[in-house]
Parts: structure tokens; C-alpha cells; sequence
């Protein structure tokens, strides 16, 4: 048990998959409390089921579109109140939709990209961060990209919503330079999850060629950087940490092992 988490409740949107369910399963490891929040509600409920049988981790599993807020806002009211101290927000959902150029691209997926990775993560921010002042105490970390920080063709608007994330992270920290609140993001590169298949609208076939020749990061290397921003001292702050695998120098700069051959790894 970490002393900087146990116990303590944490909020991780995104929690049925990929680097939520990632950081869930790190926090609870670790004696958090843990509130796992995704639309897919029987997966978080046989994630919360795992982690006390793994744990005797407290979990409470909550069905939840982050895009409607009015259903985020009743989420926070409801909670009963042993779980209403929120120490540690993770804004993990999101996603991308498609790899098109702009003029040719899906109006549906723009949408589901910036209602889920924008609105959404300020939907669940503006409900629980005034507790977080009230209180006195906690930290966000919010779930970037490479993509906020570099602009790739045919994926303008994800990269757009992912700079979105990047801006608001870094006004929500001036916003609260006068608490002890803290602010991190954390900005991965090539993670092999569920992401790539969900680009792709399900064509498994596709997703698997954007890992082939390399060793990509896993969603427990994020949620181990995650850990690391929750877990220093409280004067310390962790702004920002951009996480590669060994093989990527950037967005699109990649090195591939050809077939048969050494390289790197």
C-alpha cells in the first residue's frame, strides 16, 4: 500500500479498457478506493469483482457516458457519501475515430472524438474539482497524447482534441496555482490497447499492422507513469511526463525490425 494513495478514493473515467482499466487496477494494488467509470458497465463490474478478489480493493462501478452531462453531474451527486472525497481524478476516456484527411472525413467520428475527449473530460472536471477545493487536496491527471503535441496527416481532428487536452490541462493549472491542488498530464505515444481497433472501426486485420516490427508501450507502462505523478510529495507537482516506446523519437518518426532481422527494441 502507497501512504500517497491508501486508502484514499480515486475517479478514473475510461476504466473498462486500455489505460483506465490499467490505472484502476495500479490504484487498487496500491489501497486505493476506486471508483471505475465507462459506458460498458459489466466489464467494470467484472473488473471490480477481479480487483477485490486480487486486492480486497473497494471498488464501486459506475455505467456512465462521460459525453452527457447531465448524467455526470447526477453521477457525483448520487455517490453515497463515504465516497464523495475524491483524492485523485484520472481523465482516462477517450478515443479516436477514423484516419482520414479533414475534407474527406466522418462528421459522426469528429463528434464521438470531441464530445468524448473534450467535453467529456471537462464535463467530469467541472463536477468533481470544486470538491478538490473545498477540501483542500488532490491532484488531476488527465490521459494526453504525442498527437496533442504533433500534428500527423490524414488525423487532424484527434490531434485537435488532444491539443485540446494539452490547453486545458495547463490553464486548469494556472486556474489552481493558488491551491495545493496539483495538475499532470500524462502523454503517451504508441500503446498497444484497444485504441487502434477502434480507429479502425473494428478491423482487427488493420490494428494489428500498427504494432508489427516494434515493441510498443503497454497501458501498464502508462499507468505506471500515472503513479508516479499521484505518488510524489505533495509540493512536488509533475506537470508533464511524454512517454515512448524505445523505437518512436515522435508522432510518426518510427522504427520498425524488418523481418528475419535484429533491431531495436
Amino acid at each position: 500500500m502507497h501512504p500517497q494513495l491508501g486508502r484514499k478514493i480515486v475517479l478514473i473515467t475510461g476504466a473498462s479498457s486500455g489505460i483506465g482499466r490499467a490505472c484502476g487496477e495500479t490504484c487498487a494494488r496500491e489501497g486505493a478506493r476506486v471508483i471505475l467509470v465507462a459506458r460498458r458497465k459489466a466489464r467494470l463490474e467484472a473488473l471490480a469483482r477481479d480487483l477485490s478478489r486480487r486486492y480486497r480493493a473497494d471498488c464501486l462501478p459506475i455505467g456512465l457516458d462521460v459525453r452527457d452531462r447531465r448524467a455526470v453531474d447526477a453521477m457525483l451527486r448520487r455517490l453515497p457519501v463515504s465516497w464523495k472525497a475524491i483524492h485523485l481524478l484520472i481523465n482516462s476516456a477517450g478515443l479516436s475515430r477514423g484516419l482520414d484527411k479533414l475534407h474527406e472525413g466522418s462528421l459522426a467520428d469528429w463528434e464521438e472524438m470531441l464530445d468524448t475527449n473534450v467535453k467529456g473530460l471537462l464535463y467530469v472536471s467541472r463536477a468533481v474539482i470544486p470538491g478538490m477545493v473545498a477540501r483542500r487536496q488532490g491532484t488531476i491527471i488527465n490521459i494526453g497524447s504525442v498527437a496533442g503535441h504533433e500534428t500527423y496527416p490524414s488525423g487532424a481532428v484527434y490531434c485537435a482534441s488532444k491539443r485540446a487536452v494539452d490547453a486545458l490541462t495547463t490553464g486548469l493549472r494556472m486556474d489552481l496555482v493558488d491551491t495545493p491542488i496539483r495538475v499532470c498530464t500524462v502523454d503517451p505515444g504508441m500503446v498497444k490497447t484497444e485504441f487502434s481497433l477502434v480507429r479502425f472501426h473494428g478491423d482487427a486485420k488493420r490494428a494489428k499492422r500498427v504494432y508489427e516490427g516494434l515493441t510498443p508501450l503497454t497501458a501498464d507502462d502508462v499507468a505506471d507513469a500515472v503513479l508516479y505523478c499521484a505518488t510524489r510529495p505533495p509540493h512536488v507537482q509533475v506537470a508533464q511526463i511524454l512517454l515512448f516506446h524505445t523505437a518512436q523519437a515522435g508522432a510518426t518518426v518510427v522504427h520498425r525490425r524488418r523481418r528475419g532481422k535484429a533491431g531495436r527494441r
